[in-house]
């Protein structure tokens, strides 16, 4: 395992951002920090860097293959300037994916093909980025997983996500090829969860490109970046399966007194497999076969 600061990594670290893809994984607690990691290595990223502050532990397995930060991921915005200096620093195109622990990447047929892979067919579609939606998950049982983690008793919402028109705010009228969407505990429990916080698309998958930058609502300066797809056809889509969202209303003393269970009619066990996430239309597989 290499560990450095964060200043280190983008000066010493290119030779191993330069082609990529890299996932850069954003560590804000000490829960499923191992499963996390080993699950975009085993989707076969070239490079995976933990950014976690030191006091956390990395399981022995799993430290030679990832490349540490030392970084602070607790203020609201510590994702976004990390994520904005190493697309200044990698070349230009170098694809990036950027996730928070206990989030797992699941695409269309990941179980058989590689990340790589599938970002070669995007680009060849002549598309920069890829259009994530972040799935919530929780413990089936509150009661012997308090901190709403279970990756062995995962559900998620089976329904209930819908999108509304994005407005461009200097016009009043619907951007092209973009959308909002909700759904999941955000949007179950949206009186818990700030407005910015409330949707449920992420940009997790991009081309570095010169002045490209990323917002803290999780979409990108160039407009193209934030299109579901292209416009002639559909594109691929993929899932960030997420338990962040459940982390964070049990740990949150205004929200966890009231919720003694995620469950709810639309609950069902989650598989983790891409053929649940495309059946339940929660992923878009475009024209890759």
């Amino acid at each position: 395992m290499t560990q450095v600061s964060l200043e280190a990594f983008l000066t010493q670290g290119a030779p191993q951002l330069a082609a990529g893809p890299v996932a850069l994984i954003f560590v804000e607690d000490d829960v499923e920090i191992g499963s996390t990691l080993r699950h975009h290595l085993d989707c076969g990223f070239a490079t995976v860097v933990a950014f976690m502050p030191d006091a956390f532990k990395l399981p022995t397995d799993v430290a030679p293959r990832i490349t540490r930060v030392s970084y602070d991921c607790l203020s609201p915005d510590a994702a976004q300037v990390a994520v904005n200096q190493v697309i200044a620093a990698v070349p230009a195109g170098c694809w990036l994916y950027y996730c928070y622990n206990a989030e797992y990447l699941f695409y269309p047929f990941c179980e058989t093909r590689t990340v790589a892979e599938m970002l070669a067919f995007h680009t060849e579609e002549r598309r920069d980025a890829m259009l994530t939606y972040v799935i919530d998950l929780y413990a089936a049982d509150l009661n012997s997983h308090p901190n709403a983690v279970a990756i062995e008793a995962a559900c998620l919402d089976k329904s209930g996500y819908y999108a509304q028109s994005r407005l461009d705010p200097a016009t009043g009228h619907p951007r092209e090829r973009q959308l909002d969407f909700f759904g999941g505990l955000r949007w179950r429990h949206e009186e818990h969860i700030p407005q910015i916080s409330r949707k449920i698309d992420r940009i997790a998958l991009f081309r570095a490109k010169k002045d490209l930058t990323l917002k803290l609502d999780h979409s990108f300066s160039d407009q193209e970046y934030n299109t579901y797809a292209c416009p002639w056809h559909h594109n691929l889509t993929a899932t960030v399966c997420s338990f962040r969202t459940a982390k964070a209303l049990k740990r949150n003393p205004g929200s966890t007194t009231g919720i003694e269970s995620f469950q709810w009619l639309n609950s069902v066990p989650f598989e983790w497999h891409s053929r649940q996430l495309l059946d339940l239309g929660l992923m878009e597989p475009g024209q890759w076969f």
